[in-house]
């Protein structure tokens, strides 16, 4: 009877973790990454949640390791949490997103998420794991600005007519480029390890693994300049059709990143639970990618319609200024291990592209209430989980 309830309740958890991944996919993950291109008419929405939801995906089960692991181990030190607590962890956090899917409102995902987690870990009697909060909210705090100023002196780059627009393009295309042929990709390493491409390429060529200026700088360098000539060469023939596809381009490495960053979120309470079981992480992986897939077909298509309207005043230039310090963020969360809220993210860029504009349309009003919205979903998610977890350890 015991072992029956004990496997009822892992089950509970289990489409806890599915509920979760469901929306976000159908929130941050899903809608944000192409939301800038849908509002520059370079996509239909239908289409962007098609792709958006295959890519976010592929993220979670090629990217999302170190973010998941955090989320489920590195955020609580002292206790293991029970499928009971991850249960009452994940469905505080996903229905809080979900009540921002439903009136159109971005929540941050992981802000409740870390908040549901924390909550849930205070009451069982852990011990928050300070250095990893240091790392979080040095990040979480940096966002805005980081993101926001690189957007704005991207934006006015783009705008002005004092540089040449194709050399600011091929300079964004070198750093994409660049990061791109750095990220790290569990199937390209050894068991338990990640490796970039850039490390792949150095290996083939120096087996010994040289020294990083020597080898795996170089090989990055290199192909990030042919990157950056190509696309300014392209920029030259057609300015339009270039900005448009370097628009949607970089929508897909968003939507990739999403995934790998948010698929954490849902699935990294559930691998302390299934850690007895041996099984691989990155089976637990695809559990949360079919998640993230389905929230960003089923969901994401509504989101997607009402952000692209607040998007659509940016323009492809203004889009692409917002999306590319985004890709970059998202790549330096994953690399860190750090949840990081894709709506933080993309809303910082927009700001920051929006106001290098001659009559900045930017609400400040709007501004106030999203950061008011993310401050009150993380304390709010982790009061409720706290409050529920100690309510049944006293009562029952």
């Amino acid at each position: 009877m015991l072992a029956a309830i004990a496997v009822a309740t892992l089950l509970f958890a289990v489409f806890g973790s599915l509920f979760m991944a469901w929306t976000i996919g159908a929130g941050s993950s899903g809608s944000t990454p192409f939301a800038p291109a849908v509002g520059a008419n370079a996509i239909s929405v239908m289409r962007a949640g098609f792709v958006v939801g295959l890519l976010g995906f592929a993220g979670a089960v090629l990217q999302g390791a170190s973010v998941s692991e955090t989320v489920g181990s590195g955020l609580i030190t002292g206790v293991s949490l029970s499928p009971l607590a991850v249960i009452i962890g994940l469905f505080t956090a996903a229905l809080l997103v979900a009540v921002g899917i439903f009136t159109g409102y971005p929540i941050a995902t992981a802000f409740t998420v870390t908040g549901a987690v924390t909550g849930v870990g205070l009451a069982l009697g852990g011990v928050p794991a300070w250095e990893t909060y240091q790392r979080i909210v040095t990040l979480w705090l940096l966002i805005p600005f980081v993101g926001g100023g690189a957007a704005y002196t991207t934006a006015r780059a783009l705008t002005t007519h004092r540089i040449p627009t194709d050399l600011v393009v091929s300079v964004l295309g070198i750093i994409t480029v660049f990061v791109v042929i750095n990220m790290q990709f569990t199937m390209l390493g050894p068991p338990g390890e990640s490796r970039s491409l850039s490390m792949v390429l150095q290996l083939l060529i120096d087996p010994r693994g040289g020294d990083f200026f020597l080898g795996k700088g170089t090989v990055s360098f290199l192909i990030a300049g042919v990157g950056g000539f190509t696309i300014r060469r392209t920029h030259t023939i057609s300015a339009v059709d270039t900005e448009r596809r370097f628009l949607l381009l970089l929508g897909c490495l968003v939507a990739f990143s999403a995934g790998a960053t948010q698929v954490g979120l849902a699935v990294g309470p559930l691998l302390p639970l299934l850690g007895r079981w041996k099984i691989p992480i990155t089976a637990v992986l695809v559990f949360g990618g079919i998640g993230l897939l389905a929230g960003s077909w089923t969901g994401a298509p509504r989101m997607i319609k009402a952000l692209s309207q607040d998007y659509s005043a940016l323009g492809p230039k203004r889009s692409i200024a917002a999306l590319v310090p985004s890709f970059v963020i998202a790549q330096a969360a994953v690399f860190l291990g750090v949840p990081v809220s894709f709506n933080e993210i993309i809303v910082s860029a927009i700001i920051g592209s929006g106001y290098a504009a001659e009559n900045a349309p930017v609400s400040l009003v709007k501004m106030r209430n999203t950061t008011l919205a993310w401050f009150l979903s993380l304390c709010l998610s982790g009061v409720c989980s706290y409050t529920a977890v100690t309510a049944l350890r006293t009562f029952a």
